[in-house]
């Protein structure tokens, strides 16, 4: 590698040197001090006689008499199915007291796009055990459905109890997929979070026994802001490989987006960049794309790769940048709510402005159950209709409602501690979860129920319940 001792400029986390040769974008490059250490890092940007470096481990210590070596190829991730069980660093370097990774290849991080033509369609319903997402906002193989919360909100732990309880029904097996826990895996790639939460999602790996089918990338609040912007690409270069090169079905988590799309904030302040929406680079919502767009099926394959992207929203604002981007890429969002956190609802899920768009497509009949759209649709009405009462209530009071306004008034706060709040620890099958479904509805009239096919009124509506939910309400 040919060496340089020409750096011009230090700023944040960039380098500057004049080079008299082409650079490529991207390319590898190692920096070492005078005092012998090496810092590696990457071109951020290349033009002619002066290339901008980002470094990865921070420029502390870096000065104009420090020497430059450009590797002449990009960063790699090494794949292996042996990284199942292993703690790896930001930038993908062992951090548990294990052995070196013996990789099987080495494969460019940016990832290559799947091309339209060859992507199958997401339709295989995954059971979560969660009953505010199986059963209202379902999740399905290969889709992006991201989780948008707050600051101090438990959405770690509704992440984490998603990747224990992730399965495919019984009545899916044999139909294409294998819910053989042998061929799932989780890829848990972390960003900027606290030691505290680092902590808590290794125990809960360990307790579990999940660390044995998991792939854990950690960057913590205290490492470099720079190794943020590599690190899900790592997480997805190992998910693609163990998904369409080894056939596992791969779920990845990644926390936190926010920290991340800082990152892209801090280097582009240091690159003096125009500034987008709120100081955020104006391609932000490109790089978040390439980011989501790596979730999916590949048509012949037998994996597939499901992305849970965490984000806090600044401020609890949803019209922030980084979840307004992030809601137009992906197909949906689960949104956790701080008034349900409050009143002790675990998970603390807001169905109302959740949403899943492939929840349709994979609930299909023979899948779950033919009644599963209609209960939907059906407590999610009743549901909303509930919360407006609630607003009337506060400023007439309860006693001049209707019997049938209470009703619903009943529905809502039922829903809330017996369909939504069931623990981090419970898991629900989509049967059990429809049955709540069915008590719950059996409370309201039968004339109030629209939304269902008259047969399944008849099959599942259950008569006693809406009598002893009156006499419950009377005393």
């Amino acid at each position: 590698m040919k060496e340089y001792q020409t750096i011009t400029e230090i700023s944040g986390p960039l380098v500057f040197a004049e080079v008299d040769e082409p650079i490529g974008y991207d390319e590898i490059v190692e920096i070492e001090t005078p005092g012998g250490d090496v810092k590696r890092g990457q071109v951020l940007e290349s033009e002619d006689g002066i290339v901008a470096i980002q470094v990865f481990e921070g420029t502390s210590g870096i000065d104009t008499d420090a020497s430059v070596r450009f590797a002449g190829e990009t960063l790699k991730m090494k794949v292996t199915e042996d990284l199942l069980g292993r703690v790896l660093d930001g930038a993908g370097q062992p951090i548990d007291g294990g052995p070196d990774i013996l990789a099987d290849e080495r494969r460019e991080i940016v990832g290559a796009s799947i091309n339209p033509f060859s992507r199958e369609y997401p339709e295989e319903f995954i059971q979560t055990g969660v009953s505010a997402v199986d059963g209202m906002n379902t999740l399905v193989r290969g889709q992006k459905l991201p989780i948008f919360s707050g600051s101090g909100l438990p959405h770690n732990d509704l992440a984490l109890q998603i990747a224990r309880q992730a399965t495919v029904p019984e009545e899916q097996e044999g139909g294409g997929s294998d819910s053989d826990e042998s061929e799932f895996a989780v890829i848990f790639g972390a960003m900027g979070i606290t030691a505290e939460e680092a902590n808590e999602f290794m125990d809960d790996f360990e307790r579990t026994g999940a660390l044995e089918r998991s792939v854990v990338f950690m960057n913590l609040a205290d490492d470099p802001a720079v190794e943020r912007t590599v690190t899900p690409r790592m997480v997805l270069t190992t998910a693609e490989y163990l998904a369409f090169d080894k056939g596992y079905h791969v779920l990845v988590i990644l926390t936190d987006m926010t920290n991340y799309c800082e990152a892209l904030r801090e280097i582009g302040a240091a690159r003096e960049e125009v500034p987008g929406r709120r100081g955020y680079p104006g391609y932000m919502y490109t790089d978040l794309a390439t980011l989501y767009e790596r979730a999916g099926r590949i048509e012949g394959r037998e994996g597939s790769v499901t992305q849970i992207p965490i984000l806090t929203m600044p401020g609890d604002d949803d019209t922030h940048p980084i979840p307004d981007l992030t809601g137009y890429i992906t197909e949906g969002q689960i949104y956790v709510d701080r008034d349900l956190n409050s009143q002790g609802i675990q998970p603390p899920v807001n169905v109302l402005p959740s949403l899943s768009r492939l929840m349709d497509d994979g609930i299909g009949e023979g899948l779950t159950r033919e009644d599963h759209g209609d209960v939907s649709d059906q407590m999610y009405a009743a549901y909303a209709e509930g919360e407006d009462l609630r607003d009337l209530v506060n400023i007439v009071g309860r006693e001049a409602l209707s019997e049938r306004d209470n009703k619903y008034l009943d529905f809502a706060d039922r829903f809330e501690t017996e369909f939504i709040d069931q623990g981090t620890d419970t898991d629900r099958s989509v049967t059990e979860t429809l049955s709540i479904g069915w008590d719950l509805l059996s409370t309201l009239p039968k004339e109030e129920l629209n939304r269902i096919d008259e047969d399944l009124i008849e099959t599942y509506y259950r008569e006693g319940d809406e009598s002893e939910t009156a006499e419950i309400t009377a005393d």
